[in-house]
């Protein structure tokens, strides 16, 4: 128990570490951030595939499959109705906003913490969940890919959050409350499956349709969107193996 609490605060305390990394650094140019960020999606990738989804197949035995196949599509598709039915702000770099149906009641601290929890919370959930298969080696490797691309992830959400008119204090605040959100997420995930371990094989699987969700529907395509897709993809390959090269050293 002691261990997973140490992770989670490691995750949630890279989003931070991040967010004080972009406080450094505020002019962060477009192909930077897309350069980072596409790494941070190839670590996510790998983190879902090698991480949570195989592993589900493994535990599930010969309902394994079926156990992946629905898992992810769960839970695509519980991220994708939190996405389309909780006002939010997506927060894009050079600080442009995406409007979403409600917003205009909103303050707009609420609404950039609110983007960025949507997806905070599944990645810490992955990380918990991963400790109930009691391969500890592949629970760590899991949620030190989710720190390391939270690192990224905390840096470039600083510059649109300044820019939006938002104070250096409640900009930090909120990159502290989105790492607090990761720290919740890892420990709801492991008790949900210390309590039932037979959820397990679902629950890992959830946990990377969630992950696959993220990395397509909003890191792949924001990465795509500035010119400089060739470089952006070519990082998403090296966060990929990085992670691979990792998982076959430490497996």
């Amino acid at each position: 128990m002691k261990l997973v609490i140490l992770t989670a605060l490691g995750v949630g305390g890279a989003t931070v570490l991040g967010g004080i990394i972009g406080f450094a650094f505020k002019s962060i140019s477009r192909r930077f951030s897309d350069i980072v960020l596409a790494f941070a999606a190839g670590v996510m990738l790998a983190a879902a595939v090698l991480g949570l989804i195989l592993p589900s197949v493994e535990y599930g035995g010969k309902l394994g499959l079926f156990y992946a196949i629905s898992g992810i599509f769960t839970g695509a598709v519980c991220l994708n109705l939190i996405d389309r039915l909780v006002p939010h702000m997506h927060h894009l770099v050079g600080g442009d906003t995406e409007p979403h149906h409600g917003n205009a009641n909103l303050n707009k601290v609420l609404l950039f913490v609110t983007a960025i929890a949507i997806h905070n919370l599944p990645e810490g959930i992955a990380a918990g969940v991963s400790f109930g298969s009691d391969n500890t080696s592949e629970a760590l490797l899991i949620a030190g890919g989710i720190a390391l691309q939270n690192i990224p992830e905390g840096m470039v959400i600083i510059a649109p959050m300044l820019a939006a008119g938002i104070s250096p204090r409640r900009t930090f605040l909120c990159a502290l409350v989105t790492g607090l959100i990761e720290v919740v997420g890892t420990l709801l995930g492991y008790f949900a499956v210390t309590l039932a371990t037979a959820i397990l094989p679902f629950a890992l699987a959830f946990a990377g349709g969630t992950m696959l969700y993220v990395i397509s529907d909003e890191m792949i395509p924001e990465t795509h969107s500035h010119g400089d897709e060739s470089g952006a993809t070519y990082a998403l390959l090296v966060g990929f193996c990085v992670m691979l090269i990792s998982d076959v050293l430490l497996g």
